[in-house]
C-alpha cells in the first residue's frame, strides 16, 4: 500500500494548476453567528467539473506515464469523479470510460458526456460497480484510477485543504466530508504538512455511517448500497483511506439527512452559493457540534456543486 506524503501534495499542487481553479474562500457572519465559530469555507462548488474531484482526476491523470495513458483511463463513480475523469483525459487528448449507477443525478450523467466520456451504467451498490469496471478494463485495457483509494488521486485532493491553509491562514480545525474517504485523507496530509496543529474531522450522513463505525470498530466496515440524499458519499473506506481515517482523523461525526437538507439551504439562502447535498454534510456537522468549535477558527470544505434542479430535497 503505498501511502502519499505531504510532498506529493505538494507535487500535486504544481501537476495540477495549468487545469483547475485555486477556488475563493468565502465567510459567512449569519453561519459564524449559528456555530459561535469563524467559519472559512473552500468553494469547491466553483471548481472545473463544480466539484474538489477536478484536483485528484488531474493529478491521477497527468502523472500517467505516455505509454499508460494511450490505452485510456476507466473508472467508477456516482457522478463528480468521473466527471473529473472525462475532464482531465480530455485535456490529455485520451479516452475515459465511466461506470456510473443508474441512480445518479441527471446532471453528472450529462457533465460525463459532455466532456467527451463513455458512459456505461451499472446497478447501484459498491460490488455492482467494481464488478462492471472489470468487465470495462478487460475490453479496453485502460488504466484504471480509483475514484478515492489511489495515492495520487488523495494528493491531487489534498491541494484543496493546502490552499485554503495559505489563505485563511491558521485554523484550529478544517471539517470536509466522508464517503470513500479520498479528500478527508489528502485534507490529512495537508493539515500535516502545513500546519500540524490543525485538527481535521470528517462528517458524515447518518444513513451511511460506515467511517464512523470503522473508526469505532478498529476496522473497515463497508455498507454496499447506502440510502442518503448526499448521493456523493455512499462509497465505503477502503484500506489506504481507513489508514487516514483510523489514525489522523479527530472524529467522524455523522448528521441526518433533515440536518444536511437543513444546512444545504440555509447556505442557499444566506451565502448566494449552489452546494449540493454532499457539501452540506460538513456544514451541518459544525452547526450540530456547535459546543465542540465554539470559538475557533474552522475551515469547512464545500466540496460541490451539482444538483438536479428538477429534484431539490426541499421541493416536496
Amino acid at each position: 500500500m503505498l501511502i502519499p506524503t505531504f510532498d506529493d501534495v505538494l507535487a500535486a499542487h504544481e501537476r495540477v494548476r495549468p487545469h483547475v481553479h485555486r477556488t475563493p474562500v468565502l465567510t459567512n457572519g449569519h453561519l459564524d453567528g449559528l456555530s459561535s465559530a469563524s467559519l472559512f469555507f473552500k468553494c469547491e462548488n466553483f471548481q472545473k467539473v463544480g466539484a474538489f474531484k477536478a484536483r485528484g482526476a488531474c493529478n491521477a491523470v497527468f502523472s500517467l506515464t505516455d505509454e499508460e495513458a494511450k490505452r485510456g483511463v476507466a473508472t467508477h463513480s456516482s457522478g463528480n469523479h468521473g466527471q473529473a475523469i472525462a475532464y482531465a483525459a480530455a485535456r490529455r487528448g485520451i479516452a475515459a470510460t465511466i461506470v456510473m449507477p443508474e441512480t445518479a443525478a441527471r446532471p453528472k450523467f450529462d457533465g460525463v458526456r459532455g466532456y467527451g466520456g463513455e458512459v456505461v451504467t451499472c446497478a447501484p451498490g459498491t460490488k455492482a460497480r467494481e464488478e462492471t469496471v472489470a468487465g470495462v478494463l478487460e475490453r479496453t485495457g485502460a488504466a484504471f484510477l480509483h475514484p478515492f483509494d489511489d495515492a495520487r488521486v488523495i494528493a491531487g485532493q489534498g491541494t484543496a485543504a493546502l490552499e485554503l491553509l495559505q489563505d485563511a491562514g491558521p485554523l484550529d480545525a478544517i471539517v470536509a466530508p466522508v464517503g470513500g474517504g479520498g479528500l478527508i485523507s489528502g485534507t490529512c496530509l495537508a493539515a500535516s504538512g502545513l500546519s500540524p496543529a490543525t485538527k481535521v474531522f470528517a462528517a458524515e450522513p447518518e444513513q451511511a455511517d460506515d467511517a464512523y463505525r470503522s473508526k469505532r470498530a478498529g476496522h473497515i466496515v463497508e455498507d454496499d448500497a447506502p440510502q442518503t440524499v448526499a448521493d456523493g458519499l455512499k462509497a465505503s473506506l477502503k484500506p489506504l483511506t481507513f489508514h487516514f481515517v483510523s489514525q489522523h482523523v479527530e472524529a467522524v461525526l455523522p448528521v441526518s439527512e433533515q440536518e444536511i437538507v437543513d444546512a444545504m439551504r440555509l447556505v442557499w439562502e444566506r451565502m448566494k452559493i449552489v452546494i449540493e447535498p454532499s457539501s452540506a454534510v460538513a456544514v451541518a456537522a459544525v452547526l450540530k457540534n456547535r459546543e465542540l468549535f465554539a470559538g475557533q477558527r474552522v475551515g469547512v470544505i464545500l466540496t460541490g456543486g451539482n444538483v438536479d434542479l428538477d429534484r431539490l430535497p426541499w421541493a416536496g
